[in-house]
């Protein structure tokens, strides 16, 4: 089962949209987000919905999500 974990994410807002840069894990490892592939408001397999955002990190795909009515951002984790 998936577990929501939330984690600090730098972005930058410009035209009206938010786009992540970077995140920080609850253990404090920080990771700069290659590039973003694809963002759609999409369901989390942890359960709710929000923005989710595709991106690459260390030729890595991960998938991003912000609530755009609680400001969280989270991943989905099996840990």
């Amino acid at each position: 089962m998936l577990r929501r974990v939330y984690i600090d994410v730098l972005a930058q807002f410009h035209g009206g949209r938010v786009r992540p840069v970077s995140l920080t894990l609850e253990d404090g490892r920080r990771y700069v987000i290659d590039r973003i592939t694809d963002v759609r408001r999409a369901p989390s397999k942890s359960g709710g919905a929000g923005l989710r955002y595709t991106c690459v990190i260390l030729d890595r795909e991960v998938a991003l999500y912000f609530d755009e009515w609680e400001n969280v951002w989270w991943y989905d984790s099996r840990k």
